[in-house]
């Protein structure tokens, strides 16, 4: 039986955040910091938005399971970002496999190759754009931020060119405003590095809600 959307919701989004609340003390072993930022009370509820997000665009319990995926990775990564501008390969590289695993069964079960061809173009296509910008400004890019463009070219690629070119742009946006913000606030200077991972994983959001509207 296929549970309402509001259940869906919510059932999607208590999973992600206690499945990002347990995996907190195991992505904290490949970083060096005691910042109270990264525990389950932060991870958990930022996993469990991205799960109500997951359940609101997704329309197959394997397209679910795939974004809940990057939910509960995106709830490790944003704090993890904030606080160590890192993003640990083992958590982008096992959000990666998770998405690509749900997306091929999507498509197995919708018969829709061509549009899981899509994803993984736009994962290669938004990993090569990246990948650019960093050879050309290593110091604003890191090559975790590449490596987390290919994963979220490859969900936002699911939806299509239109959410690839929505979620790249808003992250740029995002990241605009942020540091716009900061910097009236004297938080931050003109000299100052700041951690580009979460403008990447909220402009994907956002560019994923603008198409699935």
């Amino acid at each position: 039986m296929t549970l309402p959307l509001p259940a869906a919701a919510v059932a999607t989004a208590l999973c992600c955040a206690l499945l990002a609340a347990l995996l907190t003390p195991w992505a904290r072993r490949f970083v060096v910091s005691e910042s109270r930022l990264l525990r389950g009370w932060v991870t958990g509820p930022l996993a469990g938005l991205g799960g109500v997000g997951a359940a609101l665009v997704t329309s197959s319990w394997a397209e679910l399971v795939a974004v809940a995926v990057v939910a509960v990775a995106a709830g490790l990564l944003i704090p993890i970002d904030l606080v160590t501008y890192r993003l640990p390969d083992v958590v982008v590289g096992s959000a990666a496999l998770g998405l690509l695993a749900g997306l091929v069964v999507a498509a197995a079960l919708g018969d829709d190759w061509s549009r899981l061809l899509t994803a993984v173009l736009g994962g290669v296509a938004l990993f090569a754009v990246y990948l650019v910008l960093a050879m050309i400004s290593p110091s604003s890019l890191g090559f975790g931020d590449v490596k987390l463009a290919g994963v979220l070219g490859l969900l936002l690629g699911w939806w299509g060119w239109q959410a690839v070119a929505y979620g790249t742009l808003a992250a740029f946006v995002v990241f605009a405003v942020g540091a716009l913000m900061l910097l009236a606030a004297r938080r931050t200077s003109l000299r100052d590095d700041l951690p580009f991972g979460p403008a990447m994983i909220l402009g994907a959001a956002l560019g994923l809600a603008a198409v699935a509207a």
